[in-house]
């Protein structure tokens, strides 16, 4: 299948779904609620070796409040950080393989129960392989900052992300999302990466934003999307992980950058300590309030809308029965 056949899938998903797709919403939040630890590196991907079963019932618990998008628990799950944990360089590409696996065996499953339900309003749900940045391999905050120090270079941000983004595009995702993406010097390197590597699978690349304005780096949004509008390879550009305050203007900056599908999926409003690894309090949105900014994201132009991090199926349900009027 080509990139122009790859990308309709997800333009008849958005169809379907009345132009507005529904993306899940904060992995490792639900991972603790089920008694995962998840203070470690490898972050919610060290479920991927500790607790695969949890990470397949978070997936069940976004399908069914209604997520048309699945995200797989990839995003800090690098071939670095698993063989820093002592696995071979096989292992940790069969982990990666494994966080595909989990989240194509629970939409399937799901997807064979609801069609046994009349009159249900679900669509069969697309699978988004995670890419994190760098910054979040190295698990000290610097995703929000895109200081990686001057010794990074694109040659080597191109190579530390090669063989993962290999491994993940073979293990038959239909969507790769790189996420919370920092940097400009970052987004050249995915962009070179996916026509030196020819990948065929549609790809969406977030950013995430520190004041509504810039991208963490304090690059513009300008010279990031100059890069991106090059590429056929990537559907969607958009906004993960920031605050929800944040959102709508951002949507219209990117609105007069782009012609892309715009996609966002905000975090709580909380705010991530990298070094103290914990989040600091906020005044955030319930749940209530997050349906009345769903809409407005939705009629200012984005066509795929999640949570990100401390959102849950909660949240994630109440986004769907505004946009797409899902009874539950």
């Amino acid at each position: 299948m080509g990139i122009e056949k790859a990308t309709a899938v997800l333009e008849e998903l958005i169809e379907k779904a009345g132009g507005c797709a529904v993306i899940d919403g904060g992995f490792a939040t639900q991972l603790e609620k089920h008694g995962a630890s998840i203070n470690d590196p490898l972050w919610s991907a060290g479920c991927l070796i500790k607790d695969p079963h949890l990470i397949k019932q978070v997936h069940l618990e976004y399908l069914e409040a209604g997520a048309d998008i699945l995200v797989t628990s990839s995003y800090q799950a690098t071939l670095p950080g698993f063989l820093s944990r002592g696995l071979s360089v096989g292992e940790a590409e069969s982990l990666l393989q494994k966080s595909v696996d989990l989240a194509i065996e629970a939409r399937d499953k799901f997807w064979d129960a609801v069609n046994k339900r009349p009159g249900n309003s679900y669509n069969r749900a697309l699978i988004a392989a995670s890419i994190g940045s760098y910054g979040a391999y190295l698990a000290d905050g610097s995703e929000y900052s895109g200081n990686y120090g001057p010794d990074v270079s694109l040659r080597e941000l191109k190579d530390f992300h090669r063989r993962r983004l290999q491994v993940l595009a073979g293990a038959g995702p239909d969507l790769l999302a790189f996420e919370t993406i920092p940097s400009k010097l970052e987004t050249q390197a995915i962009i070179e990466l996916l026509d030196e590597e020819n990948i065929l699978i549609p790809s969406w690349i977030c950013f995430s934003s520190l004041d509504g304005q810039h991208i963490p780096s304090g690059e513009s949004f300008d010279n990031c999307l100059d890069i991106i509008n090059k590429s056929n390879k990537v559907a969607a550009v958009g906004i993960n992980c920031a605050p929800p305050r944040y959102i709508d203007g951002l949507i219209q900056k990117l609105k007069e950058l782009t012609s892309k599908i715009i996609v966002v999926y905000p975090n709580s409003g909380e705010i991530w300590d990298g070094k103290a690894k914990t989040w600091l309090p906020s005044d955030c949105p319930g749940d209530d309030a997050l349906e009345l900014l769903a809409t407005t994201w939705r009629d200012s132009g984005a066509k795929l809308i999640g949570g990100c991090c401390r959102s849950t199926p909660s949240t994630i349900q109440a986004i769907s029965k505004v946009l797409q009027g899902k009874v539950f």
